[in-house]
């Protein structure tokens, strides 16, 4: 999560740049140069039967990126990740057949409520910055659901080809919205910082808690995003929060641990996160 947010807040940097498209398009194309280097994609061609769900979920991953960038570019990095984090909560109660996960989906949209900006607790927050962070989280509910389908249909290479799906969906639109005349050595960097901050070294870490986690464990964990992405804002960005904005923030964090402390174990939960 660490690494994760610090990606974020680097790649906030590289906006006034080549902007949120731009940003996604370095993110994403790095990322699938990398990973193709290092996992050869050539060796495990899916069937035909398989591209349609790991095409979804390609798509998926590359319009999530692109929203959570354009959501960060007015709001505060806190504020995003608690409305994106509506996606995986919301899928999490749709699995569940508990009744008192009603009552943590109530906090949550109690949460979410006072990060709108419908009132004086909204503290000025961009209304298209809000509806880019609450699209993100429907494009990582689309992940979640097609990526384990994709997983099941073609296995662990299916994450490899969801990647270089998401980069031909990011890149040339970036590159036609942002051109090229700010890729400069050090924007490129930037660039590849990015895309290891944000994708290949988190997601190798995460591969290896997983083998030593269960989802329950897993989900608790990854439920404090929100508040970390809050701190991280604050500490590295110097984005200061209102005092109702971080009610609303611990507020979906704790109805995420609340849903998730509440699933059975699964040994097919646990998908990854790629904001």
């Amino acid at each position: 999560m660490l690494s994760f947010q610090a990606g974020a807040s680097v790649a906030k940097q590289l906006f006034p740049v080549v902007g949120a498209a731009g940003t996604t398009a370095l993110r994403l194309g790095f990322s699938a140069v990398i990973v193709t280097l290092l996992q050869r994609p050539w060796r495990t061609v899916p069937p035909r039967s398989a591209w349609p769900v790991i095409g979804i979920y390609g798509i998926a991953l590359g319009t999530m990126n692109f929203t959570f960038y354009m959501a960060i570019r007015t709001i505060p990095l806190g504020v995003a990740v608690a409305l994106e984090f509506t996606g995986p909560l919301v899928v999490a109660f749709a699995a569940s057949r508990r009744r008192a996960d009603f009552v943590w989906i109530a906090l949550a949209a109690v949460g979410v409520g006072f990060l709108l900006p419908i009132g004086p607790q909204s503290g000025r927050l961009d209304l298209t910055g809000v509806l880019f962070g609450l699209a993100a989280g429907l494009c990582w509910a689309l992940y979640i659901v097609f990526g384990q389908r994709a997983g099941h249909v073609h296995g662990a290479a299916a994450a490899t080809w969801g990647l270089l799906i998401a980069a031909l969906v990011a890149v040339p639109p970036g590159v036609a919205m942002s051109g090229i005349s700010g890729l400069t050595p050090r924007t490129l960097g930037l660039g590849v910082l990015v895309a290891v901050l944000s994708s290949a070294f988190p997601y190798t870490l995460e591969m290896i808690g997983l083998r030593r986690l269960t989802a329950r464990a897993y989900g608790t964990l990854m439920s404090l995003d929100p508040a970390l992405a809050a701190v991280t804002g604050l500490l590295v960005l110097g984005e200061r929060l209102t005092p109702g904005q971080w009610l609303a923030i611990g507020a979906v964090t704790t109805a995420s641990i609340g849903v998730v402390s509440h699933e059975r174990r699964r040994a097919d939960s646990g998908a990854p996160p790629a904001s």
